[in-house]
């Protein structure tokens, strides 16, 4: 056991958490210990014990008045703070026996077991949350500026200049305050996040959002426009209305609402906030179309002649967006923590010779397991997962492998490195634990890939796509480095690999700010794998799959799973 790597971790932990909360739970163990030592100096004397059982009641009072500065009004979001108030909680059984000595010792003891091992994980745990509910729109809006400029891990990295989008989105926010349109707060709010360019940065929303209220409503006119790598833009998903009037799947598009496409494009796709500009020009494109009003003209080329069609709105009946992002993902639904258990790191032989490891995220159903990996900067448990299923693999025939990140929602990087682990004899550097002080990145803890080497000679396909992200951006990248696997995908992985953590809320709960604040460095101690203002991918995909018109035929019209075929075709050539 690595005690220099363990301790890092911590430290970076220690570092990472919210300093206003720290103090919080900090000052309440001390002031916790310091009753202790009253008490025992105290215990024989009924006048001094009655004064201990009122300085007692300090924690009560501190986590009362704790609780109206951080969650109230929206008393639901106490649960953020429950390890803060569970510590308070577990002082009031000792306090009210603390004039019963057996009482007091059994209460004391085990409370403070619990305490302790409460405190210690508050201390490394303690998440930023800036709750500016009863702000105004324009006060919350600075305020979660303020605390961005403070605490989002990438600011100097991406060069984010958080004065000069406060100034730009600033105008939007008073306009919307003027008029209390919380439509127009929440949209603006969005653009400014989206304009951060970064996979860990999010809006959220209360339950009762209503969508359709916003300027960026999304229409459904019965096709979605797809981008070809020959740099042509087709139709696919057609409607049967849309069918009738001549656009079919795989139909040339050539201008929306009177416009080139591509200028289209620019000009009135909203942008989605990627952090890799290829895999933004891919998706503008896509939500292209769903701009418009009630009904859009757009032009198509018939037998190459250029024609032109009013496609309305067709409601909620379709949703060709929706059905083409599936299609081209290969995303699945998933229920339930149960079915998500059982799709991850769930194998399949597809045929005589070709394995299939999927990994939707790097979490295992053990979070204990998990964290100490994370510690330690080693998750041998995952590696013996791994290692059982490659063996099973094996024995059914396996003599090259597709490992299908496609859709990774990440988690712990450990479990990536502890499956490139298997398939490498080397030992090299994965991810470094950091802090940022003073806009300098500082490493506390490395974690490495440890060479064990028993699928070393396993050839591999990693298919990777734009909706894989954090943990699963490090598992990609690691992957590609390894000469006997090949990282694949028709776009780039998502670009983003820092820790979540920060959460503000916005004037009436109306929308929700997210945001890294945990440092994750590379060999060279500079974030690893965020992209930086250029929005340049640095752990690109090896080989590109071709996007043509195959392809779109394949994954719209047939419904095949077009990479894996691909990744398995590839694979057969090259053993």
């Amino acid at each position: 056991m690595d005690f220099h790597t363990i301790f890092g971790s911590l430290l970076h932990l220690l570092a990472t958490a919210d300093t206003a909360q720290q103090c919080w739970i900090g000052g309440t163990l001390v002031y916790l210990l310091l009753l202790v030592i009253l008490h025992h100096k105290w215990r024989d004397d009924k006048r001094m014990l009655g004064r201990w059982q009122l300085m007692a009641l300090l924690p009560l009072a501190a986590a009362a008045a704790h609780l109206f500065i951080y969650v109230a009004p929206k008393w639901e979001f106490y649960g953020i703070y429950s390890n803060y108030y569970l510590i308070v909680l577990l002082t009031v059984l000792p306090m009210l026996l603390g004039r019963w000595r057996i009482g007091y010792r059994i209460t004391a003891v085990t409370g403070g077991l619990l305490i302790a091992l409460l405190g210690i994980f508050s201390l490394l745990t303690a998440q930023h949350f800036g709750n500016y509910y009863s702000k105004s729109y324009t006060e919350s809006f600075r305020a979660a500026v303020q605390d961005m400029e403070r605490t989002y891990i990438l600011k100097e990295w991406k060069e984010t200049d958080f004065a000069a989008l406060e100034a730009k989105y600033l105008p939007r926010i008073e306009e919307a305050e003027k008029e209390q349109n919380s439509a127009k707060f929440i949209d603006a709010v969005s653009d400014f996040l989206l304009d951060l360019h970064d996979g860990h940065v999010w809006a959220g929303y209360p339950d009762d959002y209503d969508p359709s209220a916003s300027a960026y409503q999304m229409h459904e006119y019965g096709l979605c426009l797809f981008p070809l790598d020959s740099g042509e833009v087709i139709a696919v998903n057609t409607a049967e209305e849309v069918q009738k009037l001549g656009i079919l799947n795989g139909s040339i598009i050539t201008k929306w609402n009177g416009k080139p496409i591509k200028q289209a494009i620019r000009e009135d796709s909203r942008e989605n906030g990627s952090p890799v500009q290829s895999n933004e020009d891919f998706l503008r494109t896509v939500f292209l179309s769903c701009t418009g009003g009630d009904t859009v003209e757009v032009s198509y080329l018939d037998d190459d002649k250029e024609k032109t069609v009013t496609l309305s709105d067709l409601g909620t009946q379709y949703s060709s967006v929706g059905d083409t992002m599936q299609a081209f993902t290969q995303s699945v639904e998933i229920h339930s923590l149960e079915e998500l258990h059982e799709l991850n790191f769930s194998t399949k032989m597809l045929d005589d010779k070709c394995g299939y490891l999927r990994v939707l995220g790097e979490e295992t159903q053990s979070t204990l397991q998990d964290y100490l990996g994370y510690l330690a900067g080693n998750h041998t448990w995952a590696r013996e997962m791994f290692r059982e299923k490659l063996r099973d693999l094996k024995n059914q025939g396996m003599e090259y492998l597709v490992i299908d990140l496609r859709n990774n929602t990440g988690g712990f990087d450990e479990i990536g490195c502890a499956l490139t682990d298997l398939l490498t004899t080397e030992e090299w550097y994965g991810q470094g634990l950091g802090i940022r002080k003073n806009g300098q990145y500082i490493c506390t803890s490395d974690h490495g890939i440890h060479g064990d080497g028993e699928f070393a000679d396993l050839k591999a396909v990693a298919l990777t796509n734009f909706n894989c992200a954090s943990a699963g951006d490090g598992t990609s990248l690691y992957l590609s480095r390894l000469p006997n696997v090949t990282l694949a995908g028709m776009t780039e992985p998502c670009g983003c690999n820092q820790e979540t953590g920060g959460n503000i809320m916005l004037a009436d709960g109306l929308v929700s700010i997210f945001y890294p604040t945990g440092l994750i460095l590379d060999e060279n101690c500079v974030p690893n794998i965020d992209t930086r203002a250029d929005r340049v991918s640095r752990n690109p995909v090896e080989v590109h799959i071709p996007v043509d018109m195959n392809a779109a035929m394949q994954l719209f019209s047939l419904g095949n799973d077009y990479e894996l075929e691909w990744a398995r075709q590839f694979l057969e050539t090259q053993n």
